[in-house]
């Protein structure tokens, strides 16, 4: 066997794995009209199940807030719930664990996307690097409209209803998305926060929100069974914070006094854009269980473990080609690369079609 470390069975909380290699939350874009889970995505979830963790791709919580043209999945509904139903209970009969990431798009969304609707975020500051696919072509990012603060209880409130609804989908737990240029992490970092008041300013008013979810969703599933993703160096989504280590080591203490089961850090930054230890802030103000990703091999997620630095590795584009990959690390077999062309496009081409070592 090879980097046996990854191997070990651990508990991320009350969520046993039996083994430390986590499938990343991927968005792929392959949701039926209405925001759907549906077939395809059940085969396709289910043909990964071999992961200690399947963390979901990003979920609308509350309707009207794309970001991906219509084709991310949303848990807002009883429809949506059925459908990760199927979801579950696929992964289950494979002898999986999976869990849902609840996600706001914020200013990433796009009105072309939502009926007209404009996108919110804790400040009018636009996404000023980049341009969203919308059904009239690729557009700039608009300026989105500021939340007032007597809106935010909504937004929390929506959090809480997608989290009874994973729960009755049959998921072993969710995980927040406080990650990567979405709404939570618009508030968490200064670039994108421009507000005062009590979500605005300094570290501790602008973690609030993403604390009041999650305490609104672990009042649903238990400390146990909620983790949360944070990526406080990645400047995806014009991004920045003044201060990354600093929030790392605020946010980091702030959920391990709440007992949750993981936190999910991504430990750099997509374009290298930004620096900072945010690993070594996040371990010494985190007892808890810490899953790191972004851009590990095999051999290095092992050493990880064995030295003590993550409880957990998370594997992102790696698991699109390779549905077996555990079976392949654990036999030293060199990973398959994926075909970028088929990441967001519908059809089971580059989703579910990936050989296995046994096909």
């Amino acid at each position: 066997m090879q980097h046996s470390e990854l191997f070990t069975p651990v508990s991320l909380g009350s969520i046993a794995l039996a083994n430390r290699i986590v499938m990343a939350p991927l968005t792929r874009c392959r949701a039926e009209p209405g925001h759907l889970p549906g077939s395809l995505m059940a085969e396709y979830y289910a043909q990964r199940a071999t992961a200690g963790l399947i963390v979901c791709e990003a979920t609308m919580v509350i309707e009207g807030n794309s970001a991906f043209g219509g084709a991310e999945p949303g848990v807002y509904n009883a429809a949506q719930v059925a459908g990760w139903r199927s979801v579950t209970d696929a992964v289950h009969a494979n002898g999986g664990r999976i869990v849902l990431q609840l996600w706001h798009g914020g200013r990433a969304c796009h009105s072309l996307l939502n009926g007209g609707t404009q996108p919110v975020a804790p400040s009018p500051v636009a996404i000023g690097n980049d341009e969203i696919h919308t059904p009239e072509g690729k557009k700039p990012y608009e300026t989105p409209r500021e939340l007032q603060d007597d809106e935010l209880p909504g937004i929390v409130a929506g959090f809480r209803r997608a989290a009874e609804n994973a729960l009755a989908a049959g998921f072993d737990g969710v995980e927040v998305h406080g990650a990567n240029g979405y709404l939570l992490d618009q508030f968490l970092r200064d670039g994108s926060n421009r507000r005062t008041g009590p979500y605005g300013g300094p570290v501790k008013n602008r973690a609030r929100l993403l604390l009041e979810v999650v305490d609104a969703v672990v009042a649903v599933w238990s400390p146990g069974r909620v983790g949360v993703r944070i990526s406080p160096l990645n400047s995806f989504n014009d991004m920045r914070d003044s201060d990354p280590v600093g929030l790392t080591r605020y946010v980091a203490g702030e959920l391990d006094r709440r007992g949750i089961a993981f936190l999910d850090l991504m430990r750099g930054d997509f374009f290298g854009a930004q620096k900072g230890d945010v690993v070594s802030a996040a371990r010494g103000a985190f007892r808890g269980a810490l899953l790191g990703g972004m851009g590990f091999s095999p051999s290095e997620a092992a050493q990880a473990v064995s030295a003590g630095t993550y409880t957990a590795v998370v594997f992102g584009h790696h698991f699109i080609s390779n549905p077996d990959l555990v079976d392949r690390v654990k036999a030293g077999v060199t990973l398959v690369e994926p075909d970028q062309s088929t990441f967001y496009s519908p059809g089971g081409k580059g989703y579910t079609d990936y050989p296995t070592l046994d096909r």
